[in-house]
């Protein structure tokens, strides 16, 4: 039975690692579309909380379902970065800063930004699909969720998550997200909890087509993204024209003949 150490080492060591290093190397400038994001929640966050403000931020980066499509598609990049008022800001400030920022190292910027913003967007066009179903539809929501904000940076944050978790083969970890998810909606079923279940299905979705998409190694997937698997060239394999050493130093300069004494060690015979 493998050690709880060992465990973690297997779920986690590879990502820990590539975070360690890019940490140890540029230190906060390794993640400034973190920071970024966190420094422009925080300002969001005050603005909405004030009389001038909150209408501002209303416009600008609150979606609704109610809302015309070609308006909440215009506001869904903004609606990252704007908090819930209903929630702690701190909360969402401390998802963003370490969801955003493992992933901005493990998987790059720009794929962060796709990746969060695609998850959002499922949550966004999921609650329009949802009104019209209706109640009665399994999938449905009730028609006073059309009135409600949606979910803000949590879907992003979960969907980029299980993308990282499934990046890194972070198996365990990716389907404990789900779990919680699934029991947030068992529990308090919310239109936030529904459109954090569409993010995640979106990009379930997505990993499911990179899967597929990859040729068969007839192997064990290795923990590490195919981008970084490739370690550093074979130190073994030399060249061959420097396979050989430098000349051997014992073998002098080739003789033209045999010199004189040669052959019975005597000194030479005087006449």
């Amino acid at each position: 039975m493998r050690r709880p150490a060992e465990l973690a080492r297997a779920e986690w060591g590879a990502l820990l690692a590539a975070v360690r290093t890019a940490l140890a190397a540029r230190k906060w400038r390794a993640v400034p579309l973190a920071l970024g994001a966190v420094c422009l929640t925080s300002l969001l966050q005050y603005v909405q909380n004030q009389d001038w403000g909150y209408r501002f931020v209303q416009n600008i980066g609150a979606v609704r379902a109610e809302d015309p499509l070609w308006l909440a598609l215009l506001r869904t990049p903004q609606s990252l970065f704007v908090p819930a008022l209903d929630l702690p800001v701190w909360g969402a400030l401390a998802q963003i800063l370490l969801v955003f920022g493992i992933a901005e190292i493990c998987v790059g910027r720009v794929r962060t930004l796709v990746v969060g913003y695609a998850a959002t967007l499922a949550g966004t066009l999921y609650a329009r699909v949802g009104v019209a179903l209706g109640p009665g539809h399994p999938l449905g929501l009730p028609a006073s969720d059309a009135q409600v904000v949606d979910t803000g940076p949590s879907a992003a944050v979960v969907g980029l998550a299980v993308y990282v978790c499934w990046r890194y083969r972070a198996c365990f970890t990716a389907g404990l997200v789900v779990a919680l998810m699934v029991v947030e909606v068992v529990v308090k079923d919310n239109l936030a909890g529904r459109e954090h279940l569409a993010a995640i299905a979106l990009v379930i979705v997505v990993c499911g087509v990179a899967e597929l998409r990859q040729p068969s190694s007839g192997g064990r997937r290795s923990s590490v993204p195919p981008d970084r698997e490739s370690g550093p060239p074979d130190r073994e394999s030399v060249p061959p024209d420097r396979e050989s050493g430098p000349p051997d130093r014992e073998s002098g300069p080739p003789s033209d003949g045999p010199g004189p004494g040669s052959g019975s060690g005597r000194p030479p015979m005087r006449s």
